[in-house]
């Protein structure tokens, strides 16, 4: 039409330049330049032809184009904004270069190219409000450049293409990736329309191009993929040759290493998808390109090693295509981000392997870092679970392959690998597994690494384990993984591969386990780092100073101490490697002269250490730090039972000549305690230091603590320094020696040694008159006359004030050691001048921040800090000292204000001036410094709470407010916690609030709740409250007292809450219960199963409490029956709450739970209470399954007869029910009671045998393979009716272990028996028989519970090696199907309603959405389907679907196939004939505009979210995809659905000629 216009324009008007003008003249719009444009293309057209016309028409052009159209393009917005604007500048282009070429020979084309550079230029780079002015001149720039770009001359413009190339290409590369606005709107117009020009030029301007894409000054950020990818694909056809062009037609990018390099990272960290999709375009078009070559090309690294990056080889054609067909589709279904999508097509992964790797030359024939992008996109998935599948994918490759070694494999496990391995939901369960079990991930981490570095070589093995265990110390990791990945180090076999710096490493590892807050997993994580740097460290590399260093690092409480087998483990290394240990150098000054022998090594640190440096002697300094004690006792205590292996059983002899070598310079230095008043500060520190790192060191962990013999030599060496140390210590803190701040370390550590020689003297028996005694007595007297000298009034010094918080912490010490070791008597037990000292003295009074003696001015050194903390510690040590004197004296407490007793001790006979002291402690003492409070307010409460609730009310608050304020603070809370505990919920307290019922009874209640909701977010909290009040109502092990219920009646909620706590945790939080419960069940192969103490906090230990604190009741005492019958009423009440709380909850629910917890408690009462009759309302299935063990119920009965007569009507009357179910049950119970019948021969049931009979023979020869027969046999096998004995079951472990797991419920409901046997603050009676089940209902499985009503192999499918044919995008589904008859008459209806009948079945089974359902249903009967099928057809009475459909269900038939019967439903169409067509993307689907549908078609539709199962997919005889030109992966189903119905329709109505 246009050439036709403008051929009459040039016949009306022969002269072109007076059309120009005509077209130039006047105002500009698009339809005038688009003219302008038909009418040069037609002249260029003549000119080409030989019919050139006038000879001005190059002039005429050349000035169109300089003064119009070059003018009207860069003009602006104003000239026609928004889309207008863009096709005039289309317009103007191709007019452009319409001139261009006709004014050739007059060099147009390189002067606008010219021009148009230095305005790209001007414009760009520009932002904000200039830039968006500039912009319009860039893009005219650019469209300028474009238009005569190709009319440039390769040779004479190569300078200015080159330009205009590098201008392009720094355009294109930085407008992508950031912020929208003018810059990047620039940078695509370059992309799209600028940079294709420049490469139709060739030559020149694609060089440059190329040069700057993949050249040695190439961006090569990661930031830089996204724009570099959008060029690469805008000249793809350009930088691949094409089949049939010259030998120089430009770069070949399949031969370039960086244009793959820029490839594989689009593919593996591109964010955007849009960037991916172009790689995958790029690298399927060199494919493609290099197939229709037929010639051989590769592309190596730049350093030539290994194999290529790319190569093709038209001998290996097809397993190319092959390999690189299933590549890009592995890439393809990763963009669904779905493991049910990706799920079916990993197997071509290992496909991927099979083809990558020659067996016969051990090598790589495709480059490993190809199947890296694919793992790197699995790692970095934002689905977890997709992320673990693909972690376990990668781990198990070398359990079938042996691949050979790759650098960059190497480097992919330590750094994506490991970044993957440090999300801690990867270690969870399988499905199915136990609580308990090892982590899949971590058994196969473990089984890889072993596995890996057993293939590798000496050097490189080294090289990979530091770079591990480096990559490990750069994060700090949870505390989950650390632990696997530390197990799996410790798995490496044997092996020389650390040495110093490795060593170091793994000591950095170790300080990061100390981050988690899980003490046993932290622990654990220290245990296997220990045996890692057992396995792996070279011993001759690294010297036993770099070991004992390393040895320091490790918490001895957690996971080194002596007796575990980790202990043993170190002793035998140290002792087979002890002559092999690299020495230090002899230059040496710092460390102890070392050689091979680890017994001279310990014998020099131990000299070296005692020994004191001259630049230490000052007397002010500082108490030396911890660290070197704890490292010198490890070493003597290691290199102390390492020589007691070297000898034989029972050599005590050498073993103490050993230990006395060793510590002789200890010894000779605390023998001199006594007589040297001269020696140094820090010489009596470190010694004192090691003394008791030795002690604490020196205790066995495990079963063998009583015949320790290395403790047993210890203690008599130090038993034998005695009194030369408590002298020195008697001096130091009675003599003014201790006067400085900093000298309150020195007290807190002479008090420390002075209280273990106490338990020393105590464990080989306590006498009057030793040396401990003398100094204890002593120091009383001697602290108690300082106290009372330093409280005349005088102006207090920094000594003075010192010398009383040391000797106020001196009492304390004694006290405490009196109060936990009444032997240690000083005194008589009659109240003497210390009771009456201590009774008095001033509590909370505040010391005076003292004066410098020289000066009189404040302290320097004595800050406001420091010295708060000293008068913390003083008033503390008051309260430990009159918590003594209350536990001691509380007898002496008057009951009423007026009661006086003899003697008079102030703080006793003043309770409630006493209690208010200790509510002012609170509020100036620290957290960490209440304890004693709390010990004395529980002595003074249970005596005010009558006269003086308010303040005893006063104090649980602020009791409460402080406690639940550390529940953040691991070390404070629990002890806290404990002590608060103690004092409000104590017997005598909860008493005698019960028998008041006032305010204070309901402020306990109130706290009692609190503190079970507290233990919602923190377990362990609720532990603490029932095991302390359930052993106070307890008197002893075997006996619960007559009245101590009394009490507990009126606080039976606190049990009843107890018996059905349990928390739902988080997934992290069950997590990590789940990896603390294996590491138990390791038992002593994990060293911190011994060393740290089961606290007994999780949440099954309150249930657990709650249920033998009730075992212990009798039914026989009254006090306990009402409680029992209190409690039971309470949990029936509870029950039908939680009933009514939801009409319908389910299996795991929490309300199941608590109903499942609440009937476990009732079977545990139950048997206490009297056998009367009791109505319980139950299900009639119920009670016919309780009338199946008659032969139990009645075996004490002698006269059977009724009850079997009474038991028949009613069964026989079940067994005529509608229901099938009851039906069921009832022809059980009836076969169950019948046998009983013949067994006793009851004639009077003759009459029934024949009905009897023939029901069972019936029943029981049921032919086919129904469901009717399947749940028959079933229901006869299932284990109450097989196996299960009322009587016999009726145990702990049957209510609390089988039955829930039989049942289904989840394993956090599963109290296993060895639960209750190690619980033992609630003991049992040793004759107690109701633990365990004595039937073999324990041995049966939990399937054997279930009553399927599908088929018994139900699970999910195993997936084949390889799918034929497999989707991209969808979920594979399950291959249960129940037998089905569907025999539908669809022509009835439809010919009832009128209709025509079609032969379309549309099956929408597998959609869940309530709108697509209705708005298919819409488009099914506007199209005349025949049928539409559906999963349920109550979805027609969803008001959404109703809305949509508005009442197209009323005129279309409609069916109902469940999705697990819809394989059975395709066969069965099938076998009618029909084709079964799926709407789905797959990697064999065809397009729907070249696909003929059959007249009988099945469309059968995918799910929303996941498609079409990979199943169904087998069964389909072909599938259909809609093309598509967009970004969106996919339309709604019912899009797709309405577009396959049209064209179904369409090509049905074209075949019958209907219009």
């Amino acid at each position: 039409m246009e050439c036709v216009l403008a051929e009459a324009l040039l016949s009306q008007i022969p002269d072109p330049r007076v059309l120009f003008g005509a077209l130039c003249r006047g105002e500009a719009s698009v339809e005038r330049v688009e003219t302008l444009r038909f009418l040069l293309q037609r002249l260029e057209e003549q000119q080409a032809c030989g019919d050139g016309g006038a000879a001005a028409l190059p002039a005429a052009a050349r000035q169109v184009a300089v003064e119009y159209l070059v003018s009207l393009m860069r003009a602006g917005p104003a000239v026609d904004p928004g889309h207008q604007r863009r096709r005039l500048l289309r317009a103007a282009g191709a007019a452009l270069r319409s001139c261009a070429r006709l004014a050739e020979g007059q060099q147009l084309a390189a002067a606008l190219a010219e021009e148009a550079l230095r305005d790209l230029c001007a414009g760009w780079p520009a932002s904000g409000p200039e830039g968006a002015a500039r912009a319009p001149r860039a893009e005219a720039a650019v469209e300028v450049l474009a238009a005569v770009g190709p009319c440039l001359r390769p040779c004479e413009d190569e300078g200015l293409l080159r330009r205009v190339a590098r201008v392009s290409l720094a355009l294109a590369l930085g407008g992508e990736g950031g912020e929208a606005g003018p810059a990047e709107d620039v940078a695509a117009l370059v992309t799209g329309r600028l940079l294709p020009a420049l490469g139709q030029c060739g030559g020149p301007a694609l060089r440059a191009v190329w040069d700057g894409l993949v050249g040695p000054g190439a961006p090569s950020e990661l930031g830089s993929v996204g724009p570099k990818l959008l060029v690469l694909s805008a000249l793809a056809e350009k930088l691949l040759p094409q089949p049939g062009a010259g030998a120089d037609t430009g770069p070949d990018a399949r031969s370039c290493w960086r244009f793959w390099r820029s490839v594989q990272a689009a593919l593996a960290q591109a964010q955007d998808a849009l960037t991916r999709k172009r790689a995958r375009y790029l690298l399927r078009r060199a494919v493609e390109v290099s197939a229709e070559l037929r010639a051989d090309c590769s592309c190596s690294l730049q350093d030539r090693n290994g194999p290529s990056l790319f190569w093709w080889d038209e001998k290996k054609k097809d397993e190319l295509l092959k390999f690189w067909e299933n590549y890009i589709l592995i890439m393809e279904a990763l963009e669904g981000n779905q493991i049910h999508v990706i799920k079916p097509v990993l197997p071509k992964l290992n496909n991927l392997f099979e083809y990558a790797v020659s067996e016969e030359n051990d090598c790589w024939l495709f480059h490993p870092s190809w199947h890296l992008c694919i793992y790197k996109r699995l790692f970095e998935s934002e689905n977890k679970i997709l992320t673990k599948e693909g972690v376990i994918h990668f781990l198990e490759l070398y359990e079938t392959k042996a691949l050979p070694f790759s650098q960059e494999f190497s480097e992919f496990i330590i750094d994506q690998l490991m970044d993957a391995l440090s999300e801690s939901s990867l270690y969870s369960r399988f499905p199915g597994q136990l609580i308990g079990s090892a982590s899949p991930l971590g058994l196969k981490l473990q089984k890889f690494l072993v596995t890996y570095v057993s293939l590798l070589s000496e050097e490189i093995k080294s090289s990979f384990l530091f770079k591990f265990i480096q990559k490990m110390t750069t994060r700090h990791w949870c505390a989950v993984p650390i632990l696997f990945l530390s197990k799996a180090l410790a798995s490496v076999p044997t092996c020389k591969a650390l040495g110093l710096e490795g060593l170091f490493a793994l000591r950095v590892v170790l300080q990061c386990t100390m981050i988690t807050h899980q003490i046993l997993l932290r622990g654990a994580a220290q245990c296997y780092l220990l045996q890692t740097a057992i396995n792996l460290v070279d011993v001759e590399k690294v010297s036993l100073s770099d070991v004992s260093t390393f040895l320091t690092s490790l918490r001895q409480e957690e996971s080194l101490a002596r007796g575990t087998s980790l202990w043993t483990e170190l002793c035998d290394w140290l002792s087979i490697n002890e002559s092999c240990f690299r020495q230090p150098s002899a230059c040496s000054s710092v460390e102890p002269h070392e050689t091979s022998s680890l017994k001279t090594y310990v014998k020099d640190l131990v000299q070296q250490y005692v020994k004191t440096p001259s630049w230490e002697t000052g007397e002010k300094c500082y108490m030396p730090d911890w660290l070197e004690a704890k490292l010198v006792a490890t070493m003597v205590l290691l290199a102390v039972d390492v020589e007691a292996m070297k000898v034989q059983y029972g050599d005590e002899q050498r073993t103490q000549n050993v230990l006395r070598m060793f510590l002789d310079p200890l010894l000779d230095t605390l023998m001199k305690f006594a007589t040297n008043a001269y020696m140094p500060l820090v010489k009596t520190d470190k010694c004192l230091q090691l003394l008791l790192k030795l002690l604490h060191t020196c205790l066995l962990k495990g079963p063998r603590t009583q015949d320790d013999e290395v403790y047993t030599l210890l203690q008599n060496l130090v038993m034998s320094t005695t009194e030369s140390i408590s002298e020195f210590i008697l001096r130091k803190l009675t003599m003014n020696e201790l006067s400085s701040v900093s000298d309150m370390d020195r007290c807190q550590l002479y008090l420390m040694v002075l209280t273990e020689l106490i338990n020393l003297h105590l464990k080989v028996g306590w006498k009057r008159g030793n040396p401990v005694w003398r100094v204890l007595s002593s120091l009383k007297n001697a602290s108690i006359r300082h106290l009372q000298e330093m409280g005349s009034g005088q102006e207090p010094t920094l000594s003075t004030q010192i010398q009383r918080v040391v000797s106020m912490a001196s009492l304390a010490m004694i006290c405490e050691a009196v109060d936990q070791k009444p032997e240690l008597q000083l005194d008589t037990l009659d109240a003497g001048p210390t009771e009456e000292f201590l009774s008095s003295l001033q509590l909370n009074q505040t010391l005076q921040k003292p004066l410098t003696e020289e000066q009189g001015s404040v302290l320097e050194q004595s800050s406001s800090q420091g010295w708060g903390k000293i008068v913390a510690q003083y008033i503390h040590h008051q309260w430990v000292c009159l918590s003594f004197l209350l536990k001691r004296y509380h007898t002496l407490i008057p009951t009423s204000e007026c009661e006086i007793l003899e003697p008079i001790l102030p703080a006793l006979q003043m309770p409630k001036r006493t209690l208010q002291f200790a509510l002012e402690a609170l509020t100036v003492l620290p957290s960490d410094q209440i304890l004693p409070v709390f010990h004395c307010m529980k002595i003074l409460v249970p005596v005010l709470l009558t006269s003086s609730e308010s303040l005893c009310i006063e104090s649980f608050d602020m009791a409460w407010k402080i406690t639940s304020s550390l529940s953040n603070t691991q070390l404070l809370f629990w002890s806290n916690l404990k002590a608060f505990v103690q004092f409000v919920f104590d017997p005598k307290v909860l008493s005698i609030a019960a028998k008041l019922k006032s305010q204070a009874y309901l402020k306990i209640k109130e706290i009692m709740f609190k503190i079970i909701e507290m233990s919602a977010i923190k377990t362990g909290v609720f532990n603490t409250l029932i095991s302390y009040c359930c052993q106070s109502w307890i008197v002893s092990a075997s006996n619960v007292s007559q009245g101590s219920l009394s009490s507990a009646k009126n606080y039976s909620e606190l049990v009843l809450e107890a018996c059905i706590f349990g928390t739902m945790f988080r997934r992290d939080q069950r997590l990590v219960q789940e990896v603390q419960t294996f590491i138990e069940n390791l038992g002593h192969d994990c060293a911190a199963n011994i060393v740290i103490q089961n606290t007994k906090r999780e949440d099954h230990y309150v249930r657990i409490c709650a249920v033998k604190f009730l075992c212990l009741l009798d039914g026989s005492n009254m006090s306990h029956k009402l409680f029992m019958e209190d409690l039971a009423i309470k949990l029936l009440n509870k029950d039908e709450l939680v009933s009514k709380s939801r009409t319908r909850y389910y299996v795991n629910s929490q309300q199941h739970r608590v109903k499942n917890r609440i009937w476990q408690t009732l079977l545990v009462l139950f048997p206490r209470f009297d056998q009367s009759e009791e109505s319980f309302k139950t299900s009639i299935c119920t009670f016919l399954s309780v009338l199946s063990h008659t032969d139990i119920i009645t075996e004490n009965i002698p006269e059977k007869k009724p009850i079997l007569k009474q038991a028949l009507i009613i069964i026989l009357q079940w067994c005529f029910n509608h229901n099938f179910s009851i039906r069921l049950y009832a022809l059980v119970a009836l076969k169950k009671i019948w046998s009983i019948c013949k067994v006793l021969h009851v004639e009077e049931f003759d009459a029934l045998t024949s009905v009897i009979e023939s029901s069972l023979n019936q029943v029981e020869s049921m032919h086919g393979a129904g469901n009717a027969k399947k749940n028959w046999q079933r229901i006869q096998e299932h284990f109450f009716f097989a196996t299960f004995h009322p009587l016999k079951d009726y145990c702990l472990e049957t209510i609390f272990y089988i039955l829930p797991r039989l049942s289904g419920l989840i394993e956090d409901e599963w109290i296993s028996i060895d639960k209750f046997t190690s619980f033992t603050d609630i003991p049992l009676d040793v004759g107690f028989q109701w633990y365990l089940s004595s039937t073999q209902l324990c041995e049966l499985k939990a399937g054997d519970w279930s009553q399927q009503d599908i088929d018994s192999n139900s699970g999910e499918a195993d997936y084949p090696s390889e799918w034929t044919d497999v989707q991209k995008k969808i979920i594979p589904w399950k291959n249960n199907v129940t037998d089905l008859n569907l025999e539908q008459v669809f022509q009835d209806r439809a010919a009832k309603l009128g209709k025509s009948i079609s032969r379309l079945i549309v099956v929408a089974s597998l959609i869940d959405k309530s709108t697509n359902l209705g708005g298919l249903c819409r488009t099914c009967e506007v199209f005349g389907a025949s049928v539409l099928v559906v999963g349920n057809l109550q979805c027609i009475k969803d008001k959404q679907f109703q809305h949509l459909s508005v009442s197209a269900e009323q005129w279309l038939p409609l069916v109902e196939v469940k999705p697990l019967q819809l394989t059975d439903y395709l066969q069965q169409r099938r076998a009618e004939g029909y084709t079964i067509i799926g709407v789905e993307q797959t990697a064999r689907s065809l397009d729907l505009t070249e696909y003929c549908f059959p007249e009988k078609s099945l469309l059968l539709l995918g799910n929303e979210r996941e498609g079409i199962p990979a199943n169904l997919i087998q069964q389909l005889d072909v599938c259909v995809e809609i093309p598509q030109q967009g970004i969106i992966r996919s339309l709604n189903v019912h899009v797709s659905g309405a577009l396959l119905i049209w064209e179904y329709t369409r090509q049905q109505l074209l075949k019958h000629g209907v219009h």
